[in-house]
């Protein structure tokens, strides 16, 4: 049975471009949600640790999809009254409910790259 989104009453439906869960796939399937999300998956972290984490994630990127993250309910920001301020971020239940497909994806493509490039060559020729 179809999930009903509560201010439509219609169905849930990422294939309707009106439906609000298009925007949530939309920022879940996004390469730095996945890996956001895949790094908070064994606890909590400090922003200087994802930013280390991460490779290659700017500043602004993390700093975005973190506020993103904590606005629709994935992960949860702690401020500590320290000077300088100590900032951590964890999973919350919603968040770690997403543990299993990111990192089921994360390992997919870990264990599928070199099928994947190879494709790619053999498409580019």
């Amino acid at each position: 049975m179809r999930t009903v989104h509560e201010a439509t009453g219609l169905p849930a439906d990422v294939y309707s471009a009106k439906c609000p869960t298009r925007e949530v796939l939309d920022r879940i399937a996004g390469k730095w949600t996945v890996l956001i999300v895949d790094s908070l998956a064994d606890g909590t972290l400090r922003y200087t640790d994802l930013r280390r984490r991460i490779d290659g994630i700017s500043q602004k990127m993390l700093t975005q999809t973190l506020r993103q993250l904590e606005h629709d309910g994935f992960v949860a920001r702690t401020v500590y009254p320290t000077v300088p301020p100590r900032v951590e971020y964890t999973l919350t239940d919603l968040g770690h409910s997403l543990r299993e497909p990111i990192t089921a994806l994360r390992e997919w493509v870990e264990t599928n790259i070199n099928r994947i490039e190879k494709a790619r060559r053999a498409t580019s020729s």
